[in-house]
């Protein structure tokens, strides 16, 4: 199970269902968030790989998703950005129920 899934069910656990796993945000940029809530504009994005040098964390890797977030925000989405470690100490469900309840 991933990250985003096991978010995903943490989320759905405490009744917050809606919840899009490798959601295409753009209609024609190829990007997506690792899970989001469309309802809301809500974006979910879990920074794998960032003590190993993973691809989040190099060059080419880092500026794209600097170009993927931007453009997100100019669309009208809130990203929150997580690492797998704040999934599993309940810190990322924590937030993300909290921005939900702001935008309802």
């Amino acid at each position: 199970m991933t990250a985003a899934e096991m978010l995903k069910a943490q989320l759905e656990q405490r009744g917050i269902h809606g919840g899009e796993l490798e959601y295409r945000f753009h209609p024609v940029r190829r990007f997506r968030f690792d899970l989001a809530y469309p309802s809301t504009k809500l974006a979910i994005e879990i920074e794998g790989g960032i003590f190993t040098g993973g691809r989040h964390t190099r060059g080419a890797g880092y500026r794209r998703d600097m170009g993927k977030y931007n453009l997100a925000t100019l669309m009208g989405w809130r990203v929150l950005r997580y690492t797998p470690q704040d999934v599993k100490d309940g810190i990322a469900v924590r937030q993300i129920i909290e921005a939900l309840e702001v935008t309802e």
